[in-house]
């Protein structure tokens, strides 16, 4: 799918690339760790593009984008989309983000009261790193920068970073992204208002107990018939794991579409 526009925003810190496809409400769709707008979203955006105007982000040291001399975290990438959302005189907007990318989204709308609508987390959803499996975090303690080389991940960057070299860097922060900075309270999820949807596979890499503790801090989990459907919603995708989430792509715009409609 051809995008109606597609270029780079200055945000400050550094200029993210963005890709525009569609017309409707403005709707943030963010990419996962290591990932691309092509690679995680081919299927995805034609979809979505059909109801919204979509507005399809490359984060920190991520497909387009240049990295830049500081880490990764959720924070800085979250004050990056509200700047680029500010430069654009965007005040209102949906926001669906998968994985890494489901993680900037809810920084986001925590810290900026009003701004998102309507938030999607696809894929890992989670509020701190015990929601992970075991196995997962080990892995992430004993990951190799040069382990992921030659995977489709790392091919996707390859087409479209302006330095394809910098790929073992970009997996270095990402993996200290992923150990040391996923921790949000109950009492922030508790106070955030705005209705999420929260996407898990059922052999994801957190344990579905642990997104629905989050999806009852975030006011689900009740009786609906008794006191009427809670602004938040979750759903458990059957047969399917952390990165076979994107290849639901008619569960997942269905999902979308009617939760923000």
């Amino acid at each position: 799918m051809t995008p109606t526009s597609a270029g780079y925003v200055d945000v400050g810190e550094l200029e993210l690339y963005l890709e525009r496809y569609g017309h409707g409400d403005p709707l943030v769709l963010l990419h996962g760790a290591l990932g691309t707008i092509e690679s995680c979203f081919a299927r995805l955006l034609p979809l979505l593009a059909r109801h919204f105007e979509v507005l399809a982000v490359e984060l920190q040291g991520h497909g387009h984008t240049r990295d830049v001399s500081r880490p990764l975290t959720y924070q800085a990438m979250a004050c990056d989309i509200a700047a680029l959302l500010d430069r654009m005189g965007i005040t209102r907007t949906h926001c669906v983000g998968y994985s890494m990318g489901g993680a900037v989204a809810l920084q986001l709308a925590l810290e900026n009261s009003g701004l998102v609508d309507h938030l999607v987390v696809a894929g890992g959803a989670s509020f701190n790193t015990s929601g992970l499996y075991p196995d997962v975090l080990a892995g992430l303690n004993a990951l190799d920068p040069h382990q992921l080389d030659g995977t489709q991940w790392h091919e996707a960057y390859r087409r479209v970073a302006p330095d394809p070299d910098a790929w073992p860097a970009l997996v270095a922060k990402v993996n200290e992204l992923d150990r040391t900075d996923l921790s949000w309270s109950e009492q922030q999820l508790a106070a955030l208002p705005t209705p999420t949807l929260l996407v898990i596979g059922d052999a994801d890499i957190v344990r579905p107990e642990h997104t629905v503790e989050m999806f009852r801090l975030l006011g689900g989990g009740v009786p609906g018939d008794l006191v009427g459907n809670p602004p938040s919603q979750l759903a458990v995708l059957p047969g399917t794991s952390h990165t076979g989430v994107l290849e639901r792509v008619d569960w997942l715009a269905s999902m979308i579409v009617s939760f923000i409609g």
